[in-house]
Formats: structure tokens, C-alpha cells, sequence
């Protein structure tokens, strides 16, 4: 299995226009650029996600989780993977 730390994005792209964070992932756009970038490292990338799960609180990091534990087993988000059955 591979070590390669998975992005955080699970498919729910939306800034929400006050904190700047992402609905899906909690992360800046700074952040989602950085993540892009092959240079980050495994340590930022692991540092940031324990800073967006601080982000988080209720049903946004329950949902979180949970999809992206999906994500990580399946390599497809829940939000995507519904998406995808919806339209067979």
C-alpha cells in the first residue's frame, strides 16, 4: 500500500466568504495551492491536515472523516462516489 498522504479534498469545493476556509476541507486557497505543489513535503502535508481537522467541529468534521477515510481506502470521496451512482 502506498505511503503517499492523500489530499483533503473531498469533492465540496466552496470558499465560505468569511473565515476564507473551504466547506469540503477547511483549507485556504493558499493551502490548496501548496497542496498542488510537488515540492510539499509529507511533514507540511501532515501538519496542515491536523490543522484543518482543528478547523473542523460538529457534522463538518464527522463528514470529513468519514469521506475522507473513504477516500483514502477507495481513492474516491463519498460525495463523488454518490455523485457517480446517482448518474448511472
Amino acid at each position: 500500500m502506498s505511503s503517499k498522504i492523500i489530499s483533503p479534498c473531498i469533492s465540496i469545493c466552496k470558499t465560505e466568504p468569511i473565515t476564507g476556509y473551504c466547506y469540503g476541507c477547511a483549507r485556504t486557497n493558499e493551502e490548496k495551492k501548496i497542496w498542488k505543489d510537488e515540492k510539499t513535503s509529507d511533514a507540511w502535508k501532515k501538519e496542515n491536515l491536523n490543522l484543518i481537522k482543528a478547523r473542523m467541529k460538529g457534522w463538518q468534521l464527522d463528514t470529513f472523516n468519514e469521506s475522507y477515510k473513504n477516500k483514502e481506502k477507495e481513492g474516491i470521496s463519498l460525495y463523488k462516489k454518490n455523485n457517480l451512482q446517482k448518474k448511472i
